[in-house]
């Protein structure tokens, strides 16, 4: 019984240490930062702000509102840049097929905008990460370190999809860590199961070098928060029907998301929720904590002795649709 015991102690170390170090395998690379710093991060910044919006546009139709809500927000955030993230799914071959759909769409939307510029728009990774070792140099990825450096104050980092090229930048020059800030939709609530979830699935190398790197990072989990973001076709039909391009536009794809029995069907438009966040953070109830490991397995380990991180709990539902629905009527007027 003595030598079982011991034998027992000794795989549940075993299993620890090998725990932490498939997750911090790299960690001597990255820019630690002090809790000081990634407290005064972390916290709701004021006045307005410099964010690049990193989006896999036609991976669903929830992405498309995200954008548009970010560019007609200039009271809160200059757009400095927007970046083809990669996708596999059902609507892409590849994950360069989904890329390449998304900064078509990208385009698409800052035509029915009428928007002035076309050249903030950038090409991303090609494929997911393979090991941590070989980050995807792409435009997308070497913007993101260009313009975290030459950001005078922390630079957002809006990340709607797949984090790919956001770790790629991270991973190229960790020092852009002390310049940034990513605020993720993506993952599930620190008390589910299983943290599975599109975004954080697609690419789960990626998804770790967010919790691991250090950089200061606010996660808004799918499940159960931005699931609270749920809407329906005679709600869009009143609120945008008619209302430009854009608002045409954007019921289109809402109705086609959905061509089978609609009788009390909503949809989620998940991405809203990162625009929103930095929009305004007192729509959200947040927390910090250490940030959580997230394992091979995609679930949640802990260790409460690891960088600052923060998560959303809560958000008001209202007040995010009630604002974006408000600047589409005003940019058509």
């Amino acid at each position: 019984m003595k030598t079982l015991k011991i034998s027992l102690i000794a795989s549940i170390i075993y299993f620890g240490i090998n725990l932490l170090a498939n997750n911090y395998a790299t960690a001597q690379n990255y820019q630690r930062l002090s809790n000081d710093l990634l407290v005064n991060r972390l916290s709701p910044q004021q006045g307005k702000i410099n964010v690049v919006v990193d989006t896999d546009t036609y991976n669903e139709i929830d992405d498309q509102f995200a954008v548009v809500y970010a560019l007609l927000s200039p009271e809160k955030m200059n757009v400095k840049a927007i970046y083809a993230a990669p996708y596999l799914n059902k609507r892409s071959e590849s994950p360069l097929d989904g890329m390449q759909k998304s900064y078509e769409e990208i385009h698409r939307l800052l035509e029915k905008l009428n928007w002035p510029e076309r050249d903030f728009v950038f090409k991303g990774s090609t494929e997911f990460l393979k090991d941590l070792d070989s980050p995807i140099k792409s435009d997308a990825a070497l913007d993101l370190i260009e313009k975290a450096n030459a950001s005078e104050s922390p630079l957002y980092v809006l990340t709607l999809g797949a984090p790919t090229n956001v770790a790629s930048a991270i991973l190229l020059d960790p020092s852009i860590t002390e310049k940034i800030i990513v605020v993720w939709l993506g993952g599930k609530g620190l008390n589910w199961p299983m943290a599975t979830e599109f975004n954080l699935m697609q690419d789960p190398l990626a998804s770790q070098v967010l919790f691991n790197s250090g950089v200061p990072l606010i996660q808004i989990p799918t499940e159960p928060v931005s699931s609270h973001l749920q809407t329906t076709i005679p709600e869009m039909e009143y609120y945008l029907e008619g209302k430009g391009e854009i608002g045409d536009y954007l019921l289109e794809i809402f109705k086609d998301y959905n061509t089978g029995n609609t009788f009390g069907w909503s949809k989620v438009i998940w991405d809203i929720s990162a625009i929103a966040y930095v929009i305004n953070p007192a729509w959200f109830r947040t927390e910090l904590r250490s940030t959580p490991i997230l394992t091979d397995q995609l679930t949640y380990s802990f260790d409460h002795s690891r960088h600052l991180y923060r998560v959303a709990l809560h958000l008001n539902r209202d007040r995010i649709f009630s604002d974006l629905y408000q600047k589409i009527q005003d940019h058509v007027q």
